[in-house]
């Protein structure tokens, strides 16, 4: 039950890029990197993807996803209909990746060594959830200042955790 409140966290997270991505009017402002922005939302994008789909659906899934990260903070202009597909991809490896993970292993150690570090899976996945929300604040942020616009796509929203009731 707690891993599927941890998939439903990053499966809204990973919804709120898409819907972040769909907010640039202008799908070259997706690219761009003002003064003291080092990242541009597409590479944070192509980051945020290749990071869950290697993690959860390679490692935990099985699936056959190879990551370059590398190429994640090196690609530029990738067109935006291929970044969100890459975010659904992820959404879809998040799923299948979780979906073989009990409660009972989220305190077992991550089958993966991280930096050089030794994690229980409990704590590395929530890392990733966080590690996700905060470049997708970021994203949100350059958005907001390359386009000029002050809208919120509604990204966090408690109305999409798993356990939400309306009139409670």
């Amino acid at each position: 039950m707690i891993v599927d409140y941890i998939s439903g966290v990053i499966t809204r997270e990973l919804r709120a890029l898409r819907s972040e991505l769909e907010c640039y009017a202008d799908e070259a402002d997706i690219w761009k990197t003002p003064d003291g922005i080092t990242n541009s939302a597409g590479t944070l994008a192509l980051h945020l993807a290749g990071n869950l789909r290697h993690y959860v659906g390679t490692v935990l899934g099985g699936n056959d996803y190879v990551r370059d990260r590398a190429a994640e903070f090196a690609r530029r202009d990738v067109p935006r209909e291929e970044l969100i597909a890459d975010v659904d991809r992820a959404i879809e490896d998040v799923s299948r990746g979780l979906s073989g993970v009990s409660d009972e292993s989220l305190g077992d150690r991550f089958p993966l060594a991280v930096g050089n570090i030794s994690l229980n899976t409990g704590d590395f996945l929530i890392h990733l959830a966080s590690h996700l929300a905060y470049h997708l604040g970021q994203i949100n942020y350059h958005r907001r200042i390359t386009t000029k616009e002050q809208g919120s796509v509604t990204a966090l929203s408690v109305s999409e955790l798993r356990s939400a009731e309306k009139g409670g």
